[in-house]
């Protein structure tokens, strides 16, 4: 019996062997095809198999290789593109500056890095939309979180561990900090910053020192008392804004940091030679000035002199500069939402002294009269600053005769001679005042 099975198992393999030898190199990698493929099967039907073991160790390292390959060429391309977006960006801000050679160097640069980089971005205004003003910058959640920044702080402040106190000292010192003074005092601080000048520009600084200085420039009785000086009685209500900090930024008002300047140029012809063969033409070129205070104050000066010369002589009312012009104004919205100044003005009244060289001498009465110049002019806002621009509507001037009580009215022709005054703000007029708000 084990002969004959040894003599079978003989032929089997002899014929397998002949077999063999008769299949083509296509049946050969066929079946060893088919041998793995029945060993990785048998391997995953197994409990706590898997089909990567399997792999030889040249395939795995081949494919992690790849796979470092691909991570590296993707991170190099997102940086590519965050490159070119910074520059596309920096291009637009440089167009919207005037510098246009500038925009198209970074322009070129961000298309040679992406060249589709344009439509890549998110913009927050369509480009199509008029170019003054708008800011082509991505969506993100930034504006959401800084719509909000006061009650942020406020939380922040609560939620400390320590005791409440608006600012900490970021090093230590043996002096008394800032943050240990009350509340009211740190408030009275913050009005005198203020002043009776209505210095926000200052306070919106000092906002930018810490969270506490931040919560402390968004009181709204600060706000609230600036609107009062501003518009008197005619601020009582909030509605339609939603705070007294909205109000004063949004209401239309004059701007008491600086001055309204407007420049006047004509052509005047002068007198003839005395041989009669020429004409001189002269160009005639002077300014108009006008400075608001808070109070209610108005000054007005009319001269050729430069601003340079003129502007700091305007810091106060108590100025000597000759033939200006001081009076009060008020502000009047009308029914189509047009916000109007209206002035009266006159000139500053000097005292002569007696003359007791003629007291004896009898002299001719002369008829004394009151000088006065009405203005009315509409506030408009120009470009990116707001209520930046006067138009002129009226001028007139009012004599009044104090022996007879009479007044004669000289209303003046608004022509090309009047000119828009256009607001340049002066840093010097934000100075410390003499009264807190």
């Amino acid at each position: 019996m084990a002969e004959a099975e040894e003599d079978c198992h003989s032929d089997n393999a002899v014929r397998a062997g002949d077999d063999g030898e008769n299949e083509s190199p296509a049946e050969t990698d066929l079946q060893a095809q088919l041998q793995r493929f029945r060993a990785q099967w048998m391997f995953e039907l197994a409990p706590g198999g898997s089909s990567s073991s399997l792999e030889p160790r040249p395939y795995r390292a081949m494919r992690g290789s790849s796979l470092r390959a691909a991570d590296i060429k993707g991170k190099q391309e997102l940086a590519k593109e965050e490159k070119a977006r910074e520059l596309f960006l920096k291009a637009v801000e440089e167009e919207q500056n005037g510098a246009l050679y500038e925009a198209i160097k970074f322009y070129r640069r961000a298309m040679q890095l992406v060249p589709d980089i344009e439509f890549k971005i998110t913009y927050t205004r369509s480009p199509d939309g008029d170019g003054v003003g708008n800011s082509y910058v991505e969506d993100t959640d930034d504006d959401s979180k800084m719509a909000d920044l006061l009650s942020c702080f406020q939380q922040q402040l609560m939620f400390q561990e320590s005791a409440l106190k608006l600012c900490q000292p970021e090093l230590e010192s043996s002096q008394t900090h800032i943050s240990a003074l009350p509340m009211e005092v740190l408030m009275y601080i913050f009005r005198w910053v203020v002043s009776s000048d209505l210095d926000l520009r200052s306070l919106e600084q000092l906002s930018q020192v810490c969270r506490g200085f931040y919560i402390c420039a968004r009181d709204p009785e600060i706000w609230r008392l600036a609107c009062l000086k501003v518009w008197g009685r005619s601020c009582i209500k909030l509605v339609p804004y939603t705070s007294w900090r909205e109000m004063f930024l949004e209401r239309p008002r004059v701007r008491f940091d600086g001055v309204y300047i407007s420049k006047t140029t004509y052509i005047r012809q002068g007198e003839q030679s005395l041989d009669g063969f020429y004409r001189a033409w002269h160009q005639v070129e002077y300014y108009r000035y006008i400075r608001f205070f808070p109070d209610g104050h108005v000054m007005m000066l009319t001269t050729p002199e430069e601003p340079q010369s003129i502007v700091p002589r305007l810091r106060t009312r108590n100025t000597r500069t000759d033939a200006i012009l001081l009076g009060h104004y008020r502000l009047s919205q009308d029914t189509d939402n047009q916000t109007k100044v209206f002035a009266v003005i006159t000139k500053k009244k000097e005292e002569k002294p007696l003359d007791y060289k003629y007291r004896y001498f009898r002299r001719v009465p002369v008829q004394e009269a009151d000088q006065n110049f009405h203005v009315g002019l509409q506030l408009c806002s120009n470009g990116h600053q707001r209520f930046n621009k006067l138009i002129w509507i009226h001028h007139s001037c009012h004599i009044t005769y104090k022996s007879t009580g009479e007044t004669a009215v000289t209303a003046f022709e608004i022509d090309k001679m009047y000119t828009p005054l256009l607001f340049a703000r002066v840093r010097s007029y934000t100075a410390f005042s003499e009264r807190p708000l």
